[in-house]
Order: C-alpha cells, then structure tokens, then sequence
C-alpha cells in the first residue's frame, strides 16, 4: 500500500491532463486549505459567481477517484468540535495534487493565450 501511495506521487501531473471541470474546480477549492464536501460546493459556487453548481453525486464520485489517483486524502485533523460536525469528512491535497492543479492552470492559461492571439479574446491591459 505505502509503495503504491509514493509510485502515485511520484506521477508526473501531465499524465493526468486534461482534467474535467469538476475535478479542476474541486482541486481549486481545496488549494488554500482543507475543507469539508459541502465546503467544497459552497467555495465552487462563491468562486465561479453561482455559474458551477455541483451536486453531491458529481462531488463525492470525483472526490473517490480523486483519493484513488492519489490527488486528495482524508484529514486526520478537524475543527473545534462545538464549531462542527463529527460526521464531516475533510479533504486535503497530496503533494501530487498541487502539482496537477498548477499544471492544469498552466495548460489553460496557454490555451488562453492561444485565444488571445487569434483575437477571439481581450487580453487583460
């Protein structure tokens, strides 16, 4: 078990590109700091001006391949208790992960680009 958790961090992040939405969104929510499922829906929402509604179905089937992939793990750690719900699972980045996210941006940023240069776009002055 522990060989296959460091062979997936080991992983080069390109070989998991491109990423669906959801798992791009979901892997951008968790980049600043660990959060709870609905935690995660809430920061998709607020983040993309209630343009992306996720569901639970879409958050924790993606959240499930995710851990499998080995871009997220379970927190041990947890909030105070008065302030949470034991029953709240919370989810954290591997260092895989953050490499997936930045290579992800990265990959959309030059696609960005790419629509800049064809003038299809304004770039930002």
């Amino acid at each position: 078990m522990e060989e296959e958790i460091i062979k997936k961090n080991q992983q080069e992040p390109e070989s998991l590109l491109p990423l669906t939405p959801a798992v791009f969104h979901i892997l951008l929510a968790l980049s600043d700091g660990e959060r709870h499922g609905y935690g995660i829906m809430q920061e998709v929402a607020w983040r993309t001006n209630n343009q992306v509604h996720m569901g639970p179905g879409t958050l924790y089937g993606s959240i499930k391949r995710m851990m499998n992939d080995g871009l997220l793990e379970e927190s041990g750690s947890r909030p105070d208790p008065d302030l949470d719900d034991e029953r709240r699972r919370y989810y954290r980045l591997t260092d895989l992960g953050q490499r997936v996210v930045r290579a992800e941006a990265k990959r959309l940023a030059k696609l960005v680009q790419i629509a800049q240069m064809k003038h299809l776009i304004q770039g930002e002055a």
